[in-house]
C-alpha cells in the first residue's frame, strides 16, 4: 500500500484511529494517564536538560572572569574543542547505543546514561586543569548518548497516541528548562571572587540526572520493546493501565494491542537488525537521508551561534560588559522555553511539512536581516543598529523554535519499530557531529570574519528549505504502526484491519482477546 499525494499514508481509517474519535474525555481527566505523564517529565521529558545546560552554562562560564583565568583564557580552536568535546563524546558512545537500547530495554539506556552523566559532572566540577575538564566533559557526552536516544523512544512509545507528539515535542523543549537554569546559576555566580563562580553551576548540571535516576523506576517500559521480547501480558497490562485506566474489555486497548503486535511481528519476520538493511531497499535509504538532514538542520542553522558563542556574537554589537550579557543568555533562555513549548502542542494540530517549512522560512528572513544590521553596526557603531540585531536573535529564535519540537517526533515517525533505535542513532549522530564541528568552526569564524561570518548560515538556510520541500514527507495524524507504510509501498499490519461496522460508542472489539 503506497503513499498519498501529500507523503502520508494510504487513507484508511483503522480501528485505532475510528476508537481514537470516540474517546473525547481529556488525558488530565484519566488519573492513571496522568500520573504516568507527570512521572515522565523527571523520568524521561527532562532528559534533554541535561544538554540545555550544558550549551548554557558553557555560554555564561565565558562571562566569569575566574573560569577565564583558571583555564588561560580559552579562545578560537582552544575553546572550540571545548565546546565540541561534549557532542564528540557523544559520537564515541553512539555506535554501541542502538544495541543497548534494543537488548535492555529503553529505561535500562537512560538508567546507564544517567549514571555516565553523573560521573563526568562530577569529573568536571573538579577539574584541575584544562585537560581533564576536557576529558569530563567527553565522558558526559557519551553518556546523554546512551539517555537521549531511550528517553524519546520511550515517550514514542508508551504516550497514548493522542499526546505522543506533544510529549515528544516537549522532550526536546526541556533544552530550554536546562538552558535557564545554568543561565540562572551563573548568573548568581559570576561575580564570586573564587572558583566556586565556575564550580557551582557546573556541579549543578547533575541534577537532571539525578531526577532521571530517581524517577525512572517508576514508569513502565515500552511496551512496544516488551512485545519485541515476546513479553506480550506484561505489554498488554500496561496498555491496559494507562490507556484505558484499568479496562480489560477497552475496545481501543484490544485494536492497539493487536496492531502493535501483528506490526512488530510483521518486522522481526523479515529483519535480522542489521545496519546493513538500512541501505538495502529505497525507503530505507530515504530514511536514513530525512534523519541526518534533521540531525544536522537543527544544528547547522545558524543556532550554534546563539547556543555556545552568545558573549563572542554579542561583542560584536558593541555588548561587552559580563553581567549584562549573562542577563540577556538569561532572557533568551526564558524566551526559548516558552515560545519552543507552545511549539510543542503545534504539533497536535498543524501538519509536519507545513510546520517545519514555516519555520525555515522564517529563519531565513531573520537572519538575513541579523547579518545586514550587524553590517551596518560594524561600518558606523549605530546604536539602532545594534539594538535591532538584538531583536533578530530573538525573532529568529521564535522561528527556530516553531520546528524545534519536531526534531524527535519526526524521526520516531519516519523509522518503523525495528530500525526506529537505529534511526534515533543516526539522528545523534549527524546532530552532534555537526554540532561538534559548528563548535570548532564558530569561534574561528567569528574571530576571522566577525558579522560576515553570518552569510554562510543566511545560504545555506535558504538550501535546507529546499531540501526540507522536497524530501521530507507528511507525517502528521497517524499512530506508529501506520506508518510503517510510509516508504517503499510496504504495508503496515494497521493498515491491513480496516474500518470495521462496530457500535457508536465504539464498544465492539474487533480484534482477538488476549
Amino acid at each position: 500500500m503506497g503513499a498519498a499525494a501529500d507523503g502520508s499514508p494510504s487513507g484508511i481509517e483503522t480501528e485505532v484511529q475510528r476508537l481514537l474519535k470516540v474517546d473525547t474525555t481529556t488525558w488530565y481527566k484519566k488519573r492513571n494517564l496522568l500520573t504516568l505523564y507527570l512521572l515522565l517529565v523527571p523520568a524521561a521529558i527532562g532528559v534533554e536538560m541535561t544538554t540545555g545546560y550544558d550549551g548554557s552554562v558553557l555560554n555564561g562560564l565565558q562571562a566569569v572572569q575566574t573560569w577565564q583565568t583558571y583555564f588561560g583564557s580559552p579562545s578560537g580552536a582552544t575553546l572550540g574543542i571545548l565546546s565540541a568535546s561534549y557532542n564528540l563524546g557523544g559520537l564515541i558512545s553512539l555506535p554501541v547505543v542502538p544495541y543497548v537500547n534494543d537488548r535492555l530495554g529503553r529505561k535500562h539506556s537512560i538508567t546507564i546514561g544517567s549514571v555516565i552523566l553523573v560521573i563526568g559532572v562530577v569529573l568536571q566540577a573538579s577539574a584541575i586543569n584544562y585537560g581533564m575538564f576536557l576529558a569530563a566533559r567527553l565522558i558526559g557526552g557519551m553518556g546523554i548518548a546512551f539517555a537521549v536516544s531511550g528517553a524519546s523512544q520511550l515517550l514514542a512509545e508508551l504516550a497514548y497516541p493522542k499526546e505522543r507528539a506533544v510529549l515528544t515535542g516537549l522532550f526536546n523543549a526541556s533544552w530550554a528548562s536546562g538552558s535557564i537554569l545554568a543561565a540562572g546559576v551563573t548568573l548568581g555566580t559570576y561575580n564570586m571572587a573564587s572558583d566556586w563562580a565556575w564550580r557551582i553551576p557546573t556541579i549543578l548540571q547533575i541534577a537532571p540526572s539525578i531526577l532521571q535516576l530517581l524517577f525512572v523506576w517508576w514508569v513502565p517500559e515500552s511496551p512496544r520493546w516488551l512485545i519485541s521480547k515476546d513479553r506480550n501480558e506484561e505489554a498488554f497490562e500496561i496498555l491496559v493501565r494507562y490507556h484505558a485506566e484499568g479496562d480489560r474489555n477497552s475496545a481501543f486497548v484490544h485494536a492497539e494491542f493487536q496492531e502493535i503486535l501483528e506490526q512488530i511481528r510483521l518486522e522481526t519476520d523479515n529483519s535480522r537488525r542489521r545496519w546493513s538493511e538500512l541501505f538495502v531497499s529505497p525507503g530505507n535509504r530515504k530514511r536514513l537521508l530525512i534523519a541526518a538532514c534533521v540531525g544536522t538542520f537543527t544544528q547547522w542553522s545558524g543556532n550554534g551561534l546563539i547556543s555556545y558563542y552568545l558573549a563572542r556574537v554579542l561583542s560584536t554589537i558593541g555588548i561587552t560588559e559580563k553581567r549584562t550579557q549573562n542577563i540577556i543568555n538569561l532572557s533568551l533562555s526564558c524566551f526559548n522555553l516558552v515560545t519552543c513549548s507552545g511549539s510543542s502542542f503545534l504539533t497536535k494540530f498543524m501538519r509536519r511539512r507545513v510546520q517545519y517549512l514555516t519555520a525555515f522560512v522564517a529563519m531565513c528572513v531573520t537572519f538575513a536581516i541579523w547579518t545586514g544590521c550587524s553590517a551596518s553596526y560594524a561600518q558606523s557603531s549605530s546604536q539602532p543598529a545594534a539594538n535591532a540585531v538584538l531583536a533578530m536573535i530573538f525573532l529568529y529564535y521564535l522561528s527556530y523554535n516553531i520546528m524545534q519540537p519536531l526534531t524527535y517526533v519526526y524521526v520516531t515517525e519516519v523509522f518503523p519499530f525495528i530500525y526506529r533505535a537505529k534511526g534515533v542513532a543516526v539522528l545523534q549522530f549527524f546532530t552532534r557531529g555537526t554540532t561538534a564541528f559548528n563548535s570548532f568552526v564558530n569561534p574561528i569564524g567569528l574571530d576571522s570574519l566577525q558579522w560576515k561570518f553570518f552569510l554562510v548560515y543566511v545560504v545555506w538556510l535558504v538550501v535546507e528549505t529546499i531540501i526540507i520541500y522536497f524530501l521530507y514527507p507528511e507525517t502528521q495524524g497517524r499512530t506508529l504502526e501506520e506508518l510503517a507504510s510510509l516508504f517503499d509501498g510496504d504495508v503496515s499490519a494497521a493498515m491491513e484491519h480496516k474500518l470495521a461496522p462496530a457500535d457508536e460508542d465504539g464498544s465492539k472489539p474487533t480484534v482477538k482477546q488476549v
